[in-house]
């Protein structure tokens, strides 16, 4: 079968075709309070320090398991279990992005040097610095929005999570793990290509407006989307908030759980550190925001969609371990592109192949890191286990990697995209424990049996 009749067969499924819609409105929020932002941010003048900083607005997709046990509890009187909530969501979403675009980040352009009043040096100074950046970041109404945002988005990935962990069979995972994804990256083509490029030619207020209204395509598509067969049956809120964690680290044991934990923090790390900074850097390197968004936002996009549709195939072929080790070692290998082109400097045509390495090796690392954590929920808890193990990816995404502006602005671009390489290795280090490269996959059963 080519490849348009095998994408013609997945869509003839209800349910795939509601996933790649439902990936679309679960990535649209993301650039929008990270990459779109950081390039609005700079074209107002807002220094690179701020900017890294700002990636706390992103705190809520680290904490949601604290408050995901309440969809796994609770549910609305429309839509089932987790497609009202994710409808609720949604709606909310399209009005709170409105709101954003009628802040001002011109506002924090001062912040950096009125936090720079520290005294001392070396290492204390730069926390102090750090603190004081933060405080005044806080009170921010350009902040406080993003952060509303953010929390909304990270509430709906709770309940779009749980309903994929909750409809997909387990031969299912491979393929609905790259097809949600696809539609993840599809959105951030809209956010990180058609937004920089709209940008060049509206004010980016504008241009967030417009981004707000493309949520009706979630909203349709929950509408649309099929139940699952078997819906988590109604518990107490006790069991909602106990059982979940209770049953995960039975079931998984301390040892392992806690190496899945810092695995979770540790295996996208890296790609996360060059991530936060990626737009600045280009900017700063003299690429225009029309060609950033063209080939970062674009082409680099769609070199994440088929990484990470290949990578879905091969998860299929080689199980989820050893695509763990696989893709995990190109996800590093591929941030030395980054440390190429920040050697070459402006130079259109490296940065377009540097950035396509790095985007097709990230798509990789995302099919076998999604179908890893759906593999590894229960589904009668999946709203619970799955925000819980997500939340430590985000922790390494938007919290870990907080002060990358500092060390860039200390280090310089090409010492900090090697750092970028050495900070994904630990993670690898850890597959030995829970993901050994011979293993083999264990049966439904055998998943969720203590």
């Amino acid at each position: 079968m080519n490849p348009i009749q095998s994408l013609i067969k997945v869509f003839e499924s209800r349910k795939m075709a509601a996933l790649i819609f439902l990936g679309f409105a679960s990535g649209l929020p993301l650039f929008l309070t990270s990459k779109a932002l950081q390039a609005w941010m700079s074209t107002a003048g807002v220094s690179k320090g701020v900017i890294g900083l700002f990636s706390i607005v992103a705190l809520p997709y680290s904490l949601k398991f604290l408050w995901s046990p309440l969809f796994d509890r609770f549910r609305l009187p429309f839509l089932g279990h987790r497609r009202g909530w994710m409808i609720t969501m949604q709606v909310i979403l399209i009005g709170a992005i409105a709101w954003l675009s009628f802040q001002d980040p011109s506002s924090l352009k001062n912040i950096g040097a009125i936090s720079n009043t520290c005294t001392g040096s070396g290492f204390f100074k730069g926390v102090c610095d750090t603190w004081q950046t933060f405080k005044l970041l806080s009170v921010s109404p350009f902040f406080i929005v993003a952060m509303v945002v953010a929390f909304l988005s990270a509430t709906q990935d709770v309940n779009v999570d749980a309903y994929r962990t909750d409809v997909l069979k387990p031969n299912e995972l491979g393929a609905g793990a790259a097809i949600f994804v696809t539609g993840y990256r599809l959105a951030l083509i809209i956010t990180g290509a058609v937004a920089f490029i709209l940008a060049d030619r509206m004010p980016w207020s504008q241009v967030y407006l417009l981004l707000a209204f493309t949520m009706v395509l979630g909203i349709i598509a929950t509408w649309l989307a099929p139940e699952p067969a078997q819906s988590p049956e109604r518990m107490t809120l006790n069991q909602a908030v106990v059982k979940p964690f209770q049953e995960f680290f039975q079931r998984i044991g301390a040892g392992k759980t806690i190496a899945v934990l810092l695995f979770m923090v540790l295996y996208k790390f890296g790609d996360a550190l060059l991530g936060n900074m990626a737009t600045p850097f280009l900017l700063e390197t003299g690429f225009s925001q029309t060609s950033i968004g063209a080939v970062q936002g674009g082409m680099g996009i769609v070199a994440t969609i088929v990484g990470t549709l290949v990578g879905g195939s091969v998860f299929s072929k080689i199980g989820i371990n050893k695509s763990l080790w696989v893709f995990g070692g190109l996800q590093a290998l591929s941030n030395i592109a980054y440390w190429l082109l920040a050697i070459v400097g402006k130079n259109e045509a490296f940065m377009v192949v540097a950035i396509n390495i790095e985007n097709f090796c990230t798509g990789l690392g995302n099919a076998g890191f999604l179908g890893f954590m759906m593999s590894i929920c229960n589904p009668l808890f999946s709203a619970t286990q799955f925000a819980l193990l997500s939340s430590m990816m985000a922790f390494s995404r938007d919290i870990l990697v907080a002060p990358a502006g500092k060390i860039a602005e200390s280090t310089g671009w090409t010492t900090f995209f090697l750092l970028t390489i050495a900070a994904a290795i630990p993670g690898l280090f850890l597959l030995p424990f829970f993901a050994p490269w011979n293993a083999p996959m264990p049966s439904e059963e055998e998943r969720f049996t203590p």
